[in-house]
């Protein structure tokens, strides 16, 4: 029998790979040159890496080497691939290549649900969640062991250089070119990357202590020699790991994600202003409402939000001092601005208090099925590809929405 006819026809690998094929995939095919003039193999077609990483993030996959072994033993990998063959390193590179292209992604599918009438973007709700970065505790170091680690990585890398040019000056009386082992030109790569990295590492060191204040603070400020962009932050369960922030923004009506951003700030006090502006460039509206928690609704981040048209709903942060002496934390309170005492003012409506019990159903929900799917910690190192990482999820669950809506057929 042929692959086709043994793949049942609702399952949704072929809901998967209609929906890619809705995709304007021509930013994909413009790095892709044909050329009869050179060796080589042909390039794979970027409609089977992305209906391969789709695939696998419904199945709670994120190992390249997990997903290049199902593509040779796997029925439904095996449909995907269509007689093409593919290596866990290709599939690997594809994941975290093209993070503007998968961001173009998320805005036309989104604004193809708003022509459809399934999202209004007139509510949205955002969450964020603290994903385990590929980063240990103990890489964490201090400006001056950062400093001596930097000096011995460089080291070791002209060390390599000066091994590499002796033994291209033993070969020139050879008529074959030097040529180097795949054990040789690893080691000069792993050697160079280690290097870039704790370079890397003291740059966001710097960077963390100028924004102390107290030198004793500055002092004790550690970064990363394995992920530079990862930093401790508190976790669910109360421990403190290496981390970064993942920011989702769903829309109200339609339940999908709209925005995504992942930072390295570990509360997010100050995400809500960026994360409208977000939407308002994808889409060109900005929402009428967004529904947040208490740790968005910085008095800061409400004047911002509510100077440019979008009402805050959350609840009001109830200080000691309101709290200790019995005042309403809905009334106008010293150093207030007008926009925060009017949000003060909404949230004592019973009709905005109602509105905030939609909050979980609409922000929490994305975070918690991307969690099942596997978005616990990450494999890949660096902000941009935790943002690519994320936006596979995003795109993931947004399918599945569209498929319970309707959206695709």
């Amino acid at each position: 029998m042929a692959i086709d006819e043994m793949v049942p026809g609702d399952h949704r690998c072929r809901m998967v790979w209609r929906f890619v094929e809705s995709i304007d995939l021509d930013p994909f095919y413009e790095g892709i040159r044909v050329s009869d003039s050179q060796a080589g193999r042909t390039k794979i077609s970027p409609e089977i890496l992305i209906s391969l990483w789709l695939m696998a993030t419904l199945d709670g996959i994120s190992s390249a080497h997990e997903i290049d072994r199902r593509c040779q033993t796997d029925l439904i990998y095996r449909w995907i691939c269509g007689g093409v063959s593919v290596n866990y390193h290709t599939i690997s590179d594809f994941r975290t290549a093209h993070v503007e292209k998968l961001n173009d992604i998320l805005t036309s599918s989104i604004a193809s649900l708003i022509k459809q009438g399934f999202v209004s973007l007139e509510e949205i709700a955002q969450d964020g969640m603290r994903v385990r970065a590929a980063a240990g505790s103990s890489s964490f170091r201090r400006k001056p062991t950062l400093d001596e680690l930097h000096k011995h990585a460089k080291a070791h890398v002209d060390q390599l250089e000066q091994e590499r040019r002796q033994r291209e000056a033993n070969q020139d009386d050879d008529d074959d070119p030097p040529t180097r082992t795949r054990r040789e030109a690893a080691a000069e790569r792993a050697a160079r990357e280690r290097e870039e990295r704790i370079k890397r590492a003291i740059e966001e060191s710097e960077k963390l202590r100028d924004k102390k204040r107290k030198e004793e603070d500055k002092a004790k400020v550690r970064t990363s020699t394995t992920d530079p962009d990862a930093r401790r932050m508190k976790m669910g369960d109360g421990g403190t790991r290496p981390a970064v922030n993942v920011q989702f923004a769903s829309d109200c009506q339609a339940r999908v994600i709209v925005g995504v951003e992942v930072t390295n700030d570990g509360t997010d006090g100050g995400r809500l202003p960026p994360m409208l502006d977000q939407v308002e460039d994808r889409y060109g509206k900005r929402p009428d409402i967004a529904i947040v928690d208490s740790a968005y609704a910085t008095k800061a981040a409400v004047e911002q939000a509510e100077l440019f048209g979008t009402k805050v709903v959350s609840t009001v942060p109830r200080s000691d001092q309101l709290r200790n002496h019995g005042k309403d934390p809905h009334q106008r309170q010293k150093g207030d601005s007008d926009q925060y005492e009017a949000f003060r003012d909404r949230m004592a409506d019973p009709e905005y208090q109602e509105l905030y019990k939609k909050r979980p159903s609409v922000a929490e929900f994305p975070n918690a099925d991307c969690r099942n799917r596997g978005l616990t910690q990450l494999r890949v190192r660096s902000l941009v590809k935790a943002e690519a990482v994320a936006l596979w999820h995003a795109l993931t669950f947004n399918l599945l929405r569209m498929i319970h809506m309707g959206a695709i057929a």
